[in-house]
């Protein structure tokens, strides 16, 4: 089984002191550094925007994956490029040509990524899975840190995951909502290789411990 990778959402750490927490759960292990921009408008939050990631930009050493809730992607793909995102997640939902933000996307020298929301079918990502990087199932709604993890997401990525290596497709499957020990198995076992968690890291009291716990759930197959 491929080893599972860890994102950490900034969404749950000190925004006073965003790239020393940044920094911490660097050094306690993580992967990526997730970034859940809200408009208030996609999603009845508001969070961020491009200069905050445009702060940490050179001073955090894995990538920074910014995922766009809101309702005009593609207005925003150029800022968020130049702020530093490796990667660039738009919603499914939030788009009428996904294939035309795809190539916004990589245009502006990001990798793409479409993520889905819980009631979304995951057959809405497969007509455009050969051109991204990266898939991102909600297994909460979107807006808020700290919700409950939705159990229904599980046999979506199970199904999408069979089908794209059936396809000899090497993608990001990645998992955002409610990721915890207890919950990281499920979406593992369906085929996810990458966490998500916000509240699970930021708040735990070891931080590296809380990594090493979700990663080590790639380990018990």
């Amino acid at each position: 089984m491929a080893s599972v990778k860890v994102s950490a959402s900034i969404l749950s750490a000190d925004f006073a002191h965003l790239l020393e927490d940044s920094q911490r759960a660097i050094a306690a292990g993580v992967d990526f550094l997730h970034m859940d921009v809200m408009d208030g408008h996609f999603v009845p939050n508001i969070s961020f925007g491009a200069p905050v990631i445009a702060g940490l930009k050179g001073k955090v050493s894995v990538p920074m994956d910014s995922h766009l809730m809101i309702t005009d992607p593609n207005k925003y793909i150029p800022d968020f490029a130049k702020a530093g995102s490796s990667y660039i997640l738009f919603h499914e939902e939030a788009v009428k040509n996904p294939a035309e933000t795809i190539a916004l996307i990589r245009q502006n020298g990001c990798k793409p990524g479409m993520v889905i929301n819980p009631d979304t079918s995951e057959e809405t990502l497969k007509p455009f899975a050969k051109d991204l990087e990266y898939v991102l199932f909600m297994s909460v709604w979107p807006g808020f840190s700290g919700q409950s993890f939705i159990p229904d997401v599980v046999p979506k990525i199970a199904n999408f995951s069979k089908w794209a290596k059936a396809q000899g497709l090497n993608l990001i499957i990645a998992v955002d909502g409610g990721i915890s020990p207890k919950t990281a198995p499920l979406v593992v076992e369906a085929g996810a290789n990458l966490l998500v968690a916000a509240t699970a890291i930021f708040k735990a009291p070891d931080m590296a411990e809380a990594v090493r716990a979700l990663k080590n759930t790639g380990n018990k197959n």
